[in-house]
């Protein structure tokens, strides 16, 4: 037999340099085009008497702001008031986050209740809320409900603790005291115990409770021994105090406030109400008959069958609703909330900067959006089923 002598594949037939090449032709190309755009934008800025950098963020705003979570005035600069708007829309989205879960979670069980008035009622609320425009519905809450609400004499109250007004809704105030700090790292001790007691109970194969349910006791137990050898309670409650024309004490939240938050909460609630239904009824039919079988009572299949195996389909679409959510805060516009897009849509008109500030606003709801997803994919990591 007759050995033929290998002969190298040139360089221009060589699929690893081709790809190569390839890749670095494309980056050359885009970073050409986006010089050209650039060079264009900064030159028709100029001509028209745009501003093109950030250098307004130091100077005076001049302009005041309804609420904010810092302390603000107008003499202070464009970039404190920016923060106010980043911080205002933190605040909404992160809270909206919370109770939209809880009152999705709740909705969607409800959906697949054996009590038909039940499932009915939960069925209606979704249909309506999911094919309506969020836009639509925070006038309709602001305008018809908070707007509408009584005079302060004539407060709507929930025992001692809640007052609603057409100043807004009035909550107590927690007050951290000196021995806050202390509290906290007892919580936080308690959250890595927790963190390693999931991660060891995640590895065996058969275990006698949910990993997450030991994590959540564990935490409460680290929570509830550090409130009790503290000397004096870690936080005290600040209740409103209802005066002649205005409340004293507690926490005020604005009717813009308010009524931004009920929206998003109500609006995110009812596409979560649907995921989780969808993840329920992904579970095997055959396990849930085995939890009857094996004399388990509803909840706890629903906690330690059905919910553990349904977060893994629950979680991908649950944080695009979660990113949705903090999105959806730019229409807070639309009531007066004075979020990142509202102020910064302020500092635009007045500085002339409209394309750093817009730069700025899309960046900022980039990072936020960026961080969700990150916390959302370390979680669904944690719930898949690691195959061997």
């Amino acid at each position: 037999m007759v050995e033929h002598p290998q002969t190298a594949v040139p360089f221009w037939r060589d699929v690893r340099v081709l790809t190569v090449i390839s890749q670095i032709v494309f980056v050359i190309i885009l970073a050409f085009a986006a010089g050209f755009f650039y060079n264009n934008l900064s030159t028709a800025m100029r001509q028209r008497g745009l501003v093109a950098g950030f250098e307004f963020l130091n100077r005076e705003s001049g302009f005041e702001i309804g609420e904010s979570l810092i302390d603000y005035k107008p003499s202070d600069t464009y970039g404190r008031a920016f923060m106010v708007g980043v911080l205002n829309s933190l605040s909404v989205s992160i809270v909206g986050i919370i109770l939209a879960t809880i009152l999705g979670i709740i909705t969607g069980v409800a959906r697949l209740s054996s009590n038909w008035l039940l499932a009915k009622i939960a069925a209606v609320y979704i249909e309506i809320i999911r094919n309506t425009p969020l836009l639509v519905q925070l006038v309709f809450i602001y305008f018809g409900v908070f707007v509408k609400l009584p005079p302060v004499r004539e407060s709507i109250n929930v025992g001692e603790a809640l007052f609603a007004n057409q100043r807004g809704v009035f909550v107590p105030r927690p007050i951290p005291s000196e021995t806050f700090p202390s509290w906290l790292l007892f919580l936080f001790i308690g959250l890595i115990a927790g963190i390693i007691l999931i991660r060891v109970l995640t590895i065996k194969t058969r275990r006698a409770v949910s990993p997450y349910f030991a994590a959540l006791i564990v935490f409460g137990l680290a929570g509830i021994l550090g409130w009790m050898i503290s000397s004096t309670a870690p936080l005290t409650l600040d209740f409103p105090v209802p005066g002649r024309f205005n409340f004293s004490g507690g926490l005020a939240l604005s009717p813009e406030f308010s009524a931004l938050l009920t929206g998003l909460v109500i609006y995110t609630a009812a596409f979560i109400a649907e995921v989780v239904r969808g993840g329920i009824q992904a579970v095997r039919k055959g396990q849930i008959e085995a939890a009857h079988a094996l004399g388990l009572g509803e909840m706890q299949i629903l906690r330690l069958i059905t919910f553990p195996q349904a977060m893994r389909v629950i979680v991908p679409p649950l944080t695009s609703q979660y990113l949705n959510l903090a999105k959806n805060s730019s229409l807070a516009i639309a009531i007066g909330y004075p979020d990142l897009f509202n102020v910064g849509a302020t500092i635009m008109n007045q500085t002339g900067a409209p394309v750093p500030v817009i730069m700025l606003v899309m960046l900022t709801y980039l990072a936020m959006s960026l961080f969700t997803s990150l916390l959302m994919n370390i979680y669904n990591r944690s719930v898949q089923i690691i195959e061997k």
